[in-house]
């Protein structure tokens, strides 16, 4: 289906197998020209897409009508680099951001450096820097990682403790 712009929605169908390349290739901020029945093109970017459970085929999409140089908001991944403290378990909270950009200049990620981030640290929304004519809309008080310290090695640390402090108070002299 397409909608927007104060037009009456219209159910148009796509070919599948090309329909679904294309947002392999693009995503979900894929910006798609189609040729809607009555001949005319609309570029479109797609708001809902429903899939069959079973096959993961496309069965449904809603294709929202956007023009040349209108900004509209949509979620865009977020894309993790750096190397975080030797030892750091990165812990992600947040998968995408919710952005406003210009429906020609929607990003197709956004990088968020983890670099040299130690343990027990975290990067917030408000760390992230936005690509120019982008601005991210979620609280800048949200975490969007966090580093943390595997469990394993953790439970080895506590372990080690208390086995240290047996072996301290077995050594020490009894009063």
């Amino acid at each position: 289906m397409v909608y927007g712009h104060g037009e009456k929605p219209r159910h148009i169908s796509l070919p599948g197998l090309e329909f679904a390349a294309a947002l392999r290739k693009g995503g979900l901020n894929q910006l798609i020209q189609v040729e809607v029945t009555d001949g005319t093109r609309e570029l479109v970017i797609p708001k809902d897409i429903q899939r069959d459970p079973l096959k993961d085929d496309i069965v449904h999409a809603d294709l929202l009508i956007v023009r040349r140089g209108e900004k509209i908001t949509t979620d865009v991944p977020i894309s993790f680099t750096g190397e975080v403290e030797k030892g750091g378990l990165v812990v992600h909270e947040l998968t995408s951001l919710s952005v406003e950009a210009e429906a020609t200049h929607i990003p197709e990620s956004i990088e968020v450096d983890l670099e040299g981030l130690a343990i027990g640290s975290q990067r917030t929304v408000a760390e992230v820097t936005a690509p120019e004519g982008v601005v991210i809309l979620n609280d800048g008080e949200q975490t969007v990682a966090t580093v943390a310290e595997p469990r394993a090695e953790a439970a080895a640390d506590d372990e080690a403790e208390a086995a240290a402090e047996e072996t301290a108070e077995a050594e020490a002299p009894a009063e």
